[in-house]
């Protein structure tokens, strides 16, 4: 029987993404068998309890309190492991004249040490994100809101008073952003330039940055908004106030605007904003392919093709597919995408619905069939959506989930082809490409066909270039974006 151990922090915090660090470090203890550090919301231990890491003593905890959890084969493994936990949590501090050790607790009492700051980032359980960053912007900070689970309605009001008082707001589920050449959260290390970038989509605003950097050209900002900005429920506050930043920025010559296509209530307020504009525009809006674009825009289809279409030369190389084809095996003729970037999986999705293919999806864009639906189609799984990421690391932090779903894949000896998607960059897996090269070279020659890319620059603390040498090595057909891994995948599809 396993024993399980819980310790309760009172009044502690430490950022969500901060928590899902230590819980993977303290999960690959000795003996351990599940490992989480969440803050006791009843939300949260909810989860816990699901799985199997909650006592009594974890029971008393509130919303404003830390639970370490641990379940382990003996007693004295959870102990050891909880004691790595607690390790982790003693810093970082701050360390003030006559070696007195403080740690700031609230925004209000952490400007002090930063007059100038002027952003705040909040990543809080989503309970309190609105409240704090309620107070970011009462003290005049720009905010990015990191923390999902903000109802929509509490959004909406967040950025209505970010809005009046000449504010930006960046989210809730912001989970990216380059701000004067500062990469923040899930970002990549891109050289400063005249391009801007406003995205409703992470993984969109990182690969287009990214093959705008391989193409010679640079970033100025890149302001996320929150996948929900274009909704109807919010408008397009934020999108529209960050369009009002880059229209005043002469640093910024061009602004590429990506998202899944906007509510029809919004669609036609951005066009128009998008035409008073004295900048020129790309519009990636994906699974968007007619509207009445205005002269100073121009509406394209993929990822690529926005970043393409924003370098002043189109500088970015075209690549042809049909040299790096292989033909299947007698496995099932199908793909299987297991994705860690969400718009990376619609992406993927849109290519093959432009060429004809049937897809479905965990989170199928419009168009394509929901997994349920599926039958023996082509299937694209985001490993990011809520059910994969309960209690978790998300996937591009720790792919433990992919790597699981991998292994199925291989051994069930029914896909043909695999497509994968390797994001680096700050926030991200020190190296993703070696946990997909653990499962295939286990599998040997007995596999199928798998194919990647890699999001993200050699400047990254992984480097692209490496990661890439890194798939090759043990067979793995690597493409130079999203988009040309999906067009090779159908390739090889339909070499049968």
């Amino acid at each position: 029987m396993s024993a399980i151990v819980n310790e309760v922090r009172k009044g502690f915090f430490l950022d969500s993404v901060a928590l899902m660090r230590i819980s993977r470090a303290v999960a690959d203890c000795p003996g351990v068998e599940e490992a989480a550090l969440m803050m006791g919301t009843p939300a949260n231990k909810e989860i816990m309890t699901a799985a199997g890491l909650l006592t009594e003593v974890g029971e008393t905890a509130t919303g404003g309190d830390l639970v370490l959890g641990v379940r382990a084969k003996e007693n004295d493994a959870a102990t050891a492991a909880l004691q790595v936990a607690v390790e982790f949590l003693t810093g970082p501090k701050i360390a003030l004249a006559g070696g007195i050790v403080w740690r700031p607790k609230s925004i209000r009492t952490g400007l002090p040490l930063l007059p100038d700051a002027n952003l705040a980032l909040i990543s809080v359980p989503g309970d309190f994100a609105a409240a704090e960053a309620r107070k970011a912007l009462m003290l005049g900070l720009n905010a990015m809101v990191f923390s999902d689970n903000v109802a929509i309605q509490e959004e909406r009001a967040l950025k209505e008073e970010a809005r009046a008082r000449g504010l930006l707001l960046m989210g809730p589920d912001c989970g990216t952003a380059i701000i004067a050449g500062v990469p923040i959260g899930f970002a990549n290390e891109v050289p400063r330039g005249d391009i801007a970038i406003v995205g409703a989509s992470g993984t969109g605003m990182q690969e287009i940055s990214s093959l705008i950097a391989r193409g010679g050209g640079g970033i100025s900002h890149g302001i996320g908004v929150g996948g929900r900005d274009l909704s109807s429920e919010v408008g397009g506050i934020s999108t529209f106030a960050a369009l009002d930043l880059l229209d005043a920025d002469d640093a910024t010559r061009h602004i590429v605007i990506v998202s899944k296509p906007p509510s029809p209530e919004v669609i036609g307020l951005l066009l128009e904003r998008v035409s008073e504009s004295r900048k020129d525009f790309t519009l990636c809006l994906l699974g968007e392919r007619s509207l009445d674009i205005p002269g100073n825009a121009r509406l394209v289809e993929t990822l690529k093709a926005a970043a393409y279409s924003a370098l002043p030369d189109g500088e970015l190389l075209s690549w042809d597919p049909t040299a790096a084809v292989q033909s299947p095996t007698t496995r099932r003729t199908g793909v299987l995408g297991l994705f860690t970037g969400g718009t990376l999986a619609a992406e993927a999705q849109y290519v093959f619905m432009a060429a004809g293919e049937t897809v479905a999806s965990n989170a199928p864009i419009p168009g394509a069939l929901t997994l349920e639906a599926a039958g023996d189609t082509n299937v694209i799984i985001d490993l990011g959506s809520d059910e994969f990421t309960r209690g978790r690391p998300h996937p591009m932090i720790d792919p433990i989930v992919r790597d699981a779903k991998l292994r199925e894949a291989v051994e069930s000896k029914e896909v043909s082809i695999i497509l994968l998607d390797v994001v680096i960059g700050y926030g991200a897996h020190g190296d993703p490409a070696c946990r997909v090269v653990e499962a295939v070279k286990a599998f040997g020659t007995d596999r199928p066909i798998i194919i990647a890319s890699v999001t993200g620059t050699d400047s990254d603390p992984q480097r692209r270039s490496a990661q890439e040498a890194k798939l090759a090595a043990v067979g793995v057909l690597v493409a130079p974006s999203n988009a040309d891994a999906a067009n090779l995948a159908l390739a090889c599809l339909r070499a049968v």
